[in-house]
């Protein structure tokens, strides 16, 4: 006889061909239950399920399983088993108040990443200094007319205020993002690495982006008005408020650019995911890079 381990979110199950044979069911309670499906959620093997293994031979349904059995995920016996929560004392609306739950937490906690704070605090320095510019603007036009201190001042004032909002905003940033992305603040600044996350989404989605998408970062409306329209496909977006772009002669700005957007991309991922100290290393790199590029056009 061959024996099944089925599992569903309310227990799991043994079978000897078509026969239930034992099983283990998850606690009712909610909080305990949504353990259990968290567990299962993030491909984790529970006790319960290794509790009914007495034998190595047993056939799994899913990748999660591996290690407990062989995986015969089209074995026609496991879409023919049919286990109903019902029977056992459990309903839909457990499962679905127990997802709610747990999608409002993964939520929650996605929302209170770093990456995101500093997102806010990027969108509120841009918001400002389009403000300040208005502002600015209102005040050199107003200027122009003999006018009386006490009806402008006012207005100098909130320019004054909004300046100083800026600034502590973005030391507020150049804070926390060294924190996260201390690679990339290396490299290229604070500053700039808080402009590409925001651009990204998060520091996980700019790793996960090739350096040829992360180069046109904050240029994709002239992305797309190249595709429409034809003309001349942009170097460079964000990227460009680096000083070795925006300082360097028009005919070396796209070689620079592609050498800088690879370094970056380099960085993210090790600020991302293997939290190593690549900065004296990428900056070398880059360095021996620009050199490369300059000698090849004998400059």
């Amino acid at each position: 006889m061959n024996k099944y381990l089925v599992t569903r979110w309310f227990g799991t199950f043994l079978f000897e061909d078509d026969q239930l044979v034992d099983k283990r069911l998850f606690p009712k309670k909610k909080k305990q239950l949504k353990k259990y499906i968290v567990s299962l959620m993030n491909q984790q093997v529970l006790d319960e399920e290794r509790d009914l293994l007495k034998t190595k031979d047993i056939i799994v349904s899913e990748k999660r399983l591996l290690k407990l059995g062989t995986y015969q995920s089209k074995n026609p016996l496991f879409s023919s088993i049919d286990i109903s929560s019902d029977v056992y004392g459990f309903s839909e609306l457990d499962l679905r108040d127990c997802m709610y739950d747990i999608s409002e937490e993964v939520v929650n906690t996605s929302l209170s990443l770093p990456d995101y704070q500093i997102i806010q605090m990027v969108n509120a320095v841009d918001d400002l200094l389009q403000t300040a510019n208005l502002i600015s603007e209102r005040l050199a036009s107003w200027n122009v007319f003999p006018t009386d201190d006490e009806i402008i001042d006012p207005l100098s004032e909130l320019l004054k205020s909004v300046k100083n909002e800026i600034s502590r905003l973005e030391s507020e940033i150049q804070k926390q993002i060294i924190l996260i992305a201390p690679n990339m603040c290396s490299l290229i600044g604070p500053i700039l690495t808080a402009r590409l996350l925001s651009c990204a989404g998060s520091l996980e989605k700019l790793a996960k982006l090739p350096a040829s998408s992360l180069q046109l970062l904050g240029a994709e409306k002239a992305l797309f008005r190249f595709k429409k329209e034809g003309g001349r496909p942009p170097k460079h977006g964000v990227i460009f408020q680096h000083s070795l772009i925006n300082m360097a002669p028009k005919r070396f700005r796209g070689r620079y650019a592609r050498v800088l957007s690879s370094k970056i991309s380099l960085a993210s991922k090790a600020d991302a995911f293997t939290k190593r100290d690549l900065s004296k290393e990428l900056l070398s790199d880059l360095e021996v890079s620009v050199k490369e590029i300059k000698k090849s056009a004998n400059v």
